[in-house]
């Protein structure tokens, strides 16, 4: 099964392929209350989504991302995207059990925005919850990193409460939305970490079990 077949549903979300047919409803979304993505690149109006979707794609097809739409079940609309990505596949050895295998080793969860709506309720928990099953339990990762701006205290404060683990401060990471470079506050999940942060997901859940489903 290749990437871009990956379709992942719990209660209160499906997180299907990044396409061009979410162009519009991304931009429905990100309308609501664009004052929320002052450290994200979350596109606002039509242009501005096609080209974000064009380069998710552009990502997909030579192996380092998988974008997703993030539709809420309730009423099938799309309320936000993020995407695995930055896939790591490690060199192993010809005679080793992982030589040659498809699946990533290790990777970032990143690109992550929701609409209004959608943050702080069980939509943002359990995207997170089937992303993560997903890598430790299908890919089989060893690790999950993630990375916030400095600035953005929100996204840092969000990364706690899901369980990962600060490493430490990246200065001058990467190119940040205003154009000047950005410290990265790096956080991370190993796959020792993974059953004590999806038993804690869980409960954030609950009463709801969820059993993360793959689609072909």
């Amino acid at each position: 099964m290749s990437n871009g077949d990956i379709v992942l549903q719990g209660t209160e979300v499906r997180l299907e392929p990044l396409a061009t047919h979410h162009i519009d409803g991304l931009v429905l979304a990100a309308a609501v209350d664009p004052s929320l993505y002052v450290w994200s690149p979350v596109p606002q109006g039509a242009a501005a989504a096609a080209q974000y979707v064009d380069t998710a794609l552009a990502w997909k097809k030579a192996g380092t991302a998988v974008p997703f739409a993030i539709i809420r079940l309730a009423d099938r609309a799309v309320v936000g995207c993020t995407r695995f990505w930055n896939l790591e596949r490690w060199a192993w050895p010809r005679d080793h059990p992982r030589h040659g295998r498809a699946a990533p080793d290790a990777g970032e969860i990143g690109y992550t925005w929701l609409t209004r709506s959608a943050i702080r309720t069980a939509v943002n928990t359990e995207t997170k919850l089937l992303l993560l099953a997903h890598a430790f339990e299908q890919w089989r990762v060893f690790r999950v990193c993630f990375h916030a701006d400095l600035r953005n205290e929100r996204s840092c404060k969000a990364l706690e409460r899901l369980g990962a683990r600060y490493e430490g401060t990246l200065r001058a990471h990467r190119l940040a939305i205003d154009y000047v470079p950005c410290n990265s506050m790096r956080y991370s999940i190993v796959d020792s970490d993974w059953p004590e942060v999806r038993d804690g997901l869980r409960r954030r859940l609950a009463p709801t079990l969820l059993i993360p489903q793959q689609k072909n």
